[in-house]
């Protein structure tokens, strides 16, 4: 039997940097997770043990790493994933799920995207430092907010300092500074009717060019990415919970269940109680 525990981050006033979710797990053999989606960045760091990731690349292909303690490895929001643990050696491994404005920007000086998501650090004693900054957050869940938003920030500073892939990256323009701040808007605000002109209003920007720019940035346009954030925490509310469709279209921003539906089966090519048969067990 598997051994786990994770805590939730109770503040969302929090838009540079944000954890959501962190805890850890000694994973029973062959324990998997996935096929699933994600709405923000998933960071494990591989305690002991070994296991296997299949991560779609932006292109589409699946790509399969055989990971072992002293690794880590990146989920990106909206990408498909899913990881196994050993059948002879489970891996027992440390996560922290979080977003925020300068989230991608940290990633990328670590040499992490959804292309290279392996993450390999300096030395063991490097690792191990990583790795304990990332447990802190379970066996300190009831600190403040501000607190824990200032270790996660520390965490994400020595993700690139130890990380043996460092990259210096272009300090973003201004454009680009709004549009991620839109991203996070949208994060936060997907559960309510949300329109594409309060988020621009919001970013201070014209409608049609804020669209423009964002759509260059992100390769979809605001509604499209509003949907994918709707759908995607739809699918973790139906696999994880036990909520009847009507509350997960409503949590999700969708008060007529048949839109909700609609927009659901366009995204997974089934309606949502038939999805949610066919993919509840996966994660059991």
């Amino acid at each position: 039997m598997g051994a786990y525990h994770f805590s939730l981050f109770p503040n969302d006033h929090f838009v540079d940097i944000r954890p959501y979710q962190y805890g850890w797990e000694k994973c029973a053999p062959l324990h998997s997770f996935g096929p699933f989606v994600r709405n923000h960045y998933l960071f494990h760091y591989i305690i002991s043990g070994q296991g296997m990731l299949y991560s779609h690349a932006t292109n589409g292909e699946i790509h399969e790493y055989n990971l072992e303690a002293n690794q880590g490895f990146l989920i990106c929001p909206g990408q498909i994933n899913l990881y196994t643990a050993d059948e002879k050696d489970p891996w027992k491994y440390v996560w922290i799920e979080f977003d925020g404005m300068r989230a991608e920007e940290c990633l990328l000086q670590a040499g992490l995207t959804q292309d290279q998501p392996i993450y390999q650090p300096r030395n063991a004693e490097e690792g191990t430092k990583l790795q304990d900054q990332m447990l802190y957050f379970s066996e300190n869940s009831t600190k403040s907010p501000i607190h824990l938003v200032g270790r996660l920030s520390l965490f994400l500073g020595d993700l690139i300092e130890f990380s043996s892939s460092q990259q210096k990256i272009e300090v973003q323009t201004q454009p680009d500074y709004y549009i991620n701040e839109a991203v996070v808007y949208i994060q936060q605000n997907y559960h309510r009717d949300l329109t594409i002109d309060e988020v621009a209003d919001f970013c201070k920007l014209n409608r049609n060019y804020f669209s423009r720019k964002f759509k260059k940035k992100m390769g979809c346009t605001p509604q499209e990415f509003l949907i994918l954030q709707r759908m995607t925490n739809a699918a973790e509310l139906m696999l994880l919970t036990d909520l009847p469709i009507k509350a997960i279209a409503a949590q999700c921003g969708y008060p007529n269940q048949l839109h909700f539906s609609q927009a659901f089966k366009k995204r997974y090519g089934l309606p949502p109680q038939e999805w949610r048969k066919q993919n509840h067990s996966k994660i059991d």
